[in-house]
């Protein structure tokens, strides 16, 4: 039943990808539409229901590298859904749906996830949601940011018209949807914002079930040393941002380079672990 609806939920993203994705060559507009927003939330039901039986099906806690990708990109979109509703963000949908759809196959294809020892410590499913709601956050940050960037590039090299531009037509509308390049900005900050308060609380539980365990606060690790770069990257851009108003491609180069640290920080060591150490 988890392979089924794991499946379904990846078919059920790649479905609502491929209007946007048509748009682009101008046969159709870009513009998301309520009963696509109505079958977005079906899939997040799915894909839900497939998550959970995944991680809690068998009364144990259990976790590995597809399962890990798979929440996060089901919390992205999540997250997506919700900001949907406020203000029209099609164009990271553009990115996201594709991603969430191979996310979505990822505990099939990769190999099954692990009983995660000490599941008894109150610390540890607290650590496991602010974790998995961090990179959420961040991962949408991520393709805010990466959206801003060919706003601004739009926006700085005009072109007489969209044939000229050599795009098409519905992807000219596209762009034309999306909010003013500065209500953008505002939202990747503030999604940045939350990102950081969630990550700080994820090593403040992580210390807590640490030290819990008897062990240290802050144990040298490459998880540890990656999430706190992130951290410190995070944090040094909202600084700048309140201090010295930093914005546009200096916001987004922070962004990207705190993803890639925080997606090393887990990802990367147990990519190493399950699929080349096979352990």
């Amino acid at each position: 039943m988890g392979i089924v609806l794991h499946t379904l939920a990846a078919l059920g993203y790649a479905a609502l990808a491929w209007r946007p994705w048509r748009a682009l060559s101008g046969h159709a507009d870009g513009v998301a539409t309520t009963p696509e927003r109505l079958g977005l939330a079906l899939v997040l039901l799915v894909h839900g229901v497939a998550l959970y039986q995944a991680m809690l099906g068998a009364h144990q806690l259990r976790l590995g590298l597809g399962v890990a990708l798979s929440a996060t990109f089901w919390l992205g979109m999540l997250v997506f859904w919700l900001e949907s509703l406020i203000i029209r963000v099609d164009g990271v949908r553009l990115l996201l749906l594709p991603l969430a759809a191979l996310a979505a196959l990822m505990p099939i294809v990769l190999p099954a996830p692990m009983v995660i020892p000490h599941a008894g410590n109150a610390w540890l499913p607290v650590h496991l949601i602010m974790s998995l709601a961090a990179y959420a956050f961040m991962t949408i940050a991520a393709l805010h940011a990466l959206l801003m960037a060919s706003a601004d590039r739009r926006l700085h090299r005009p072109q007489p018209s969209a044939d000229h531009a050599g795009m098409s037509p519905a992807w000219s509308r596209l762009f034309d949807a999306i909010p003013p390049l500065l209500v953008l900005e505002q939202v990747l900050f503030r999604l940045i914002a939350m990102g950081f308060v969630l990550l700080s609380l994820a090593v403040v539980t992580g210390s807590a079930m640490s030290r819990a365990l008897d062990g240290p606060w802050l144990p040298f690790d490459h998880k540890t040393v990656f999430t706190l770069l992130s951290w410190a990257t995070f944090g040094v851009l909202l600084l700048g941002r309140w201090l010295r108003g930093w914005r546009g491609r200096v916001a987004v180069r922070y962004t990207l380079a705190g993803l890639v640290l925080l997606l090393l920080a887990y990802a990367g060591s147990r990519f190493v672990i399950e699929l080349l150490l096979q352990r």
